[in-house]
């Protein structure tokens, strides 16, 4: 049987998260992701993304100091990002310092403390790489912080407000794992030919680069900036929907309901209600612009996605365009390494068939 692009075939069995699009849940280990984040840090949320259970005292404990010892990158990728072409995108550069990182560590079978060095240096070396490409000194990580302050910290040198890092962390806790995407799949079909981890997560970072995929929410932050204050707001939709304009950061492929991970930053953003004001703009332009679309569009079922809100996040903390995709990156390598660990336990290599349509 023929699939294009295999939509809705089942090639892959796990016990990692799963999609309801119907339902509009996402799960992780089988529990609500709402449940599973709520006061958990990101470090804890990745613990049980990998392992299947929450971390102990000391095992937390551990993985911290994993995470911060790994943040010291080696030598020749630091010579590596220098060499690069300043034009190079960031998900370039991204791919090619993972692809150059292996050393003694990497040299054993795939395993959870290689994901964590994976995870540890993504965001150091986003961050340097960022800088050097802006003609800005590298930032050294600081020991003191957690890994989404840290990640804040090596791009712009200034301390975060824990606005900034509570804001940021729902984000990246969020967007760690979504079942079957197309670069969850690109890293367990790798690691199914019995490669490396550094193999799974390149080819997870070539995957996510695409549009298609990893595509930043730069609509939605045109779409704000348009707006800049809540008065403007029904004029600016009054006009996209006149002109028959699509509103970004509106409706989802696989969500038929509200999308989980949309209904949690909203919930932080009003939490944060007067720490920022593009977080306030963008709470109350949801609520109008749904309105509008309730009367315009009568019968569909029109709701925020998670870009909407990732994008009010990203533009209240002042993150650069160029760094939405890598910043996604930094949080979903979390779910490629689980999912290619997961794939090593019942390892059979992909092999679909073609279908020859030619003369």
């Amino acid at each position: 049987m023929f699939q294009q692009g295999l939509k809705g075939v089942v090639a892959v069995q796990t016990a990692i998260a799963s999609v309801d699009g119907d339902r509009g849940e996402l799960r992780y280990r089988g529990q609500l992701v709402e449940e599973v984040i709520h006061g958990k840090s990101f470090e804890e949320t990745a613990y049980f993304l990998w392992h299947g259970q929450w971390p102990a005292a000391a095992q937390l404990t551990g993985l911290q100091q994993q995470l911060i010892h790994s943040r010291k990158l080696p030598a020749h990728i630091i010579k590596i990002a220098q060499l690069l072409p300043k034009e190079s995108s960031l998900m370039d550069a991204m791919r090619t310092l993972v692809s150059a990182y292996p050393d003694a560590k990497f040299k054993t079978l795939p395993s959870a403390e290689q994901a964590i060095t994976l995870t540890a240096a993504l965001p150091v070396m986003t961050a340097l790489f960022y800088r050097i490409q802006n003609g800005q000194m590298p930032i050294e990580p600081r020991e003191d912080f957690g890994h989404t302050a840290n990640y804040l910290w090596m791009i712009n040198g200034q301390e975060p407000t824990n606005a900034q890092i509570e804001a940021l962390e729902t984000y990246l806790k969020l967007t760690m794992e979504h079942g079957m995407n197309a670069s969850t799949f690109a890293a367990r079909v790798t690691i199914s030919t019995e490669s490396d981890l550094v193999s799974a997560v390149t080819s997870a970072l070539g995957t996510m680069k695409g549009p298609l995929h990893g595509g930043a929410p730069s609509g939605v932050i045109d779409l704000l900036d348009s707006m800049k204050t809540e008065d403007r707001i029904d004029a600016i939709i009054t006009e996209k929907l006149d002109r028959g304009e699509k509103i970004m950061g509106f409706g989802h492929r696989v969500y038929r309901t509200e999308d989980p991970r949309s209904v949690i930053l909203r919930k932080k953003c009003l939490e944060l209600e007067g720490e920022d004001p593009w977080l306030d703009l963008a709470t109350v332009a949801e609520s109008r612009i749904i309105k509008q679309l309730t009367v315009r569009k009568p019968g569909r079922a029109l709701y925020t996605n998670v870009e909407f809100y990732a994008a009010a996040i990203m533009r209240s903390i002042a993150m650069p365009t160029q760094l939405f995709t890598p910043t996604f990156s930094i949080a979903r390598i979390v779910g490629w390494t689980a999912h290619a660990l997961e794939q090593l336990e019942n390892n059979v290599i992909f092999r679909p068939q073609s279908e020859y349509i030619g003369n």
